[in-house]
């Protein structure tokens, strides 16, 4: 199978070791990062720093904020700072495409903590009336337009093969923010589900579009969770577990609204990604085959997704089950990649890559995604060539 390494730009500029080191791994392609959130990141061999923080999310290139698609929109990209100087992006790909590497982007849309900071209105609201800033509402039309412009300018980078777009879609309470101290009552898929509902004007309008009361909703949500917070009722149950806190009518319609505003922004921005680049230019999403899941990965319905997009990335750290109704789909030429987590100290495990990676192709995977050659150890890099060389 094809796989990629995760990389950052500042994993390579100024460490003249890197491209070929990473390409010493076994894998025939890295996955760069060219549109990023905030970010504290380990850098454990690098020959000038060991710690790069990356304070706020930014484009990882140069962009023209008054150039003909920025000009004018309160809404743009954030340059970086010191963190990834100039043409970050553009001159870690040129090393790595030296090495032999094929550079695909990465590019991460919906998650953006200083845009809800500066433009509190863009943010999710829940039913409780709290923002999360780190979640820009994908309802808003301003907000949409931003994200389909981002996307196509951060894919499509001089010589990039390819891109994978991540938090294209809702994004919800979970976040891992700094200090984060939300795991004191645990929230299963139903918990979070209901605390990731939003009501901003954009989604109340919405929700009043379906027929419902967007008060007599937000009042249903807080009293469907109020034996949640009490820890009296369980909140893992799946979608079941939401049709039984909230009740059946206002959950499906919920869903809807929510599942068809994802679907027609995502349509969008993979059309203005192609639109922006040369044939062949591969468009893959991080996804997640249950449809109200929210996040990095956010829920997709699969056979939609993929008459959309090239293929999916999929999270298999976990175990490969996920890719399942993706490859039931059996859509031909489709990229079905597993995404495993190499990095031990953050749960991985590159010692059973090996397995792993037969077990996810044995579910139809057909590329395999390794998360993240910059901050893996030395011993966890050792244990991914041992594994890509057995593969």
């Amino acid at each position: 199978m094809k796989s990629s390494a995760f990389v950052y730009p500042w994993d390579v500029n100024g460490d003249p070791e890197a491209p070929a080191r990473i390409a010493g791994l076994g894998v025939r392609q890295v996955t760069l990062a060219a549109a990023y959130h905030s970010t504290r990141a380990l850098t454990p061999r690098h020959p000038r720093h060991r710690v790069v923080t990356a304070e706020h999310a930014a484009v990882l290139y140069p962009t023209d904020p008054d150039g003909d698609r920025w000009a004018g929109r309160a809404l743009r990209p954030y340059p970086a700072g010191d963190w990834a100087p100039g043409d970050a992006y553009g001159e870690a790909a040129a090393a790595l495409a030296g090495a032999g590497l094929e550079v695909h982007t990465w590019v991460v849309l919906a998650h953006n903590s200083r845009l809800g900071a500066e433009h509190p209105d863009t943010s999710v609201v829940n039913a409780y009336g709290d923002r999360y800033p780190w979640a820009p509402c994908i309802a808003q039309p301003a907000t949409r337009a931003y994200l389909v412009d981002l996307a196509a300018e951060a894919a499509v980078r001089p010589g990039a093969r390819g891109t994978e777009l991540e938090s294209l879609g809702w994004y919800g309470l979970t976040h891992l923010h700094a200090h984060d101290k939300t795991a004191g009552v645990v929230l299963g898929d139903a918990g979070q589900y209901l605390m990731s509902l939003c009501f901003c004007p954009a989604c109340r309008a919405g929700y009043g579009e379906r027929g419902l009361d967007p008060e007599e909703l937000a009042d249903a949500v807080r009293t469907a969770l109020e034996p949640v917070w009490q820890q009296a009722a369980p909140s893992d149950g799946g979608w079941n577990c939401v049709e039984k806190l909230l009740g059946e009518t206002k959950a499906t319609l919920t869903r809807a609204w929510r599942e068809d505003t994802a679907r027609t922004l995502q349509e969008a921005a993979v059309a203005a990604v192609r639109a922006a680049a040369p044939e062949g230019f591969q468009v893959l999403l991080h996804a997640d085959p249950v449809p109200y899941h929210v996040g990095a990965n956010p829920g997709v319905d699969p056979a939609h997704i993929l008459s959309v997009a090239d293929g999916v990335v999929v999270p298999c750290t976990g175990g490969a089950g996920l890719l399942t109704p993706f490859a039931e789909q059996g859509r031909a030429g489709a990229v079905l990649a597993a995404n495993f987590t190499v990095v031990s100290g953050m749960g991985g495990r590159p010692g059973t890559l090996a397995q792993d990676a037969a077990r996810a192709q044995s579910l139809g995977a057909t590329e395999l995604r390794l998360y993240h050659a910059g901050l893996a150890s030395d011993g966890d890099l050792a244990a991914v060539r041992s594994a890509l060389a057995e593969l």
